[in-house]
């Protein structure tokens, strides 16, 4: 059987992989929602969708950094990967251990595709096509009730030392467009680094520091309320408006609830 991924890379599998190993936290919680825990072999320290995973799972490392021996001890039949976690050192490291499947995302037709993809790859395909239905819904139910509101612009902060935020061509900058905002950083790309005294945040409404990657606190609020004592600053749940598989069904509601 031969597959494509989202880079269009074609795989050769001789039959339905049974044997997985996901380096994709977001996709590790598909596969699950999919009903293929049982075929789950490997995963990432930070696949934490469902809590009890880790403790039932091999764990082979975190999504920069893998234990190659312990992959390949796994014997798995697939390796998911996804291009902008996973570095191209460790895809090269593992592509003579099994057929790696890579997923590439920017908006949600992207992760929609992705979704279709599992079904075809696992023969899961009515699962993965309730899954997508599901998040359809929620997205159409949400759009119904506030996209008329008026946009908040808003500056997605992902890290500090150096600070970063989240501007175009990213994932998280498609969610903050499904939540009704207007990223002040749109015009730049990717995740720049930059300064507090940085003119496009005079800009914004709002500040949301992200719960990941970096742990954003209460502590960081005050920091950066001292600076912009006018703005809103509030911690957002970085999952929900970054993880691209069956978690984005949830997204809605919690954008529903967010005040700024």
């Amino acid at each position: 059987m031969t597959f494509k991924d989202q880079l269009n890379r074609e795989i050769h599998l001789p039959k339905k992989p049974k044997r997985i190993v996901s380096l994709v936290p977001s996709q590790t919680e598909l596969l699950v929602d999919l009903g293929l825990i049982d075929s789950i072999v490997g995963i990432t320290k930070f696949c934490v969708h469902p809590k009890e995973l880790r403790k039932q799972k091999e764990v082979v490392g975190g999504t920069k950094q893998v234990k190659v021996d312990k992959i390949a001890e796994l014997k798995p039949d697939i390796i998911l990967c996804n291009k902008e976690e996973n570095s191209l050192e460790i895809i090269q490291n593992l592509r003579t251990i099994a057929p790696i499947h890579i997923s590439d995302i920017y908006n949600l037709e992207d992760c929609f595709e992705l979704i279709e993809m599992y079904g075809e790859l696992f023969e899961v395909q009515n699962k993965a096509e309730d899954i997508v239905n599901d998040i359809r819904q929620e997205r159409e139910s949400y759009k119904t009730k506030y996209t008329a509101q008026a946009k908040h612009k808003v500056a997605y902060f992902i890290w500090k030392e150096p600070w970063m935020v989240a501007a175009s061509n990213t994932f998280i900058n498609t969610m903050l467009k499904e939540a009704n905002f207007e990223n002040v950083f749109e015009s730049e790309k990717r995740y720049p680094e930059l300064s507090l005294s940085h003119p496009k945040l005079v800009e914004a409404d709002a500040i949301l520091l992200s719960s990941e990657p970096y742990p954003f606190k209460e502590k960081h609020i005050e920091e950066l309320q001292s600076i912009f004592p006018k703005k809103t600053i509030i911690t957002v749940d970085g999952e929900l408006f970054s993880w691209h598989g069956s978690r984005i069904k949830y997204s809605y509601q919690y954008f529903s609830k967010l005040s700024i």
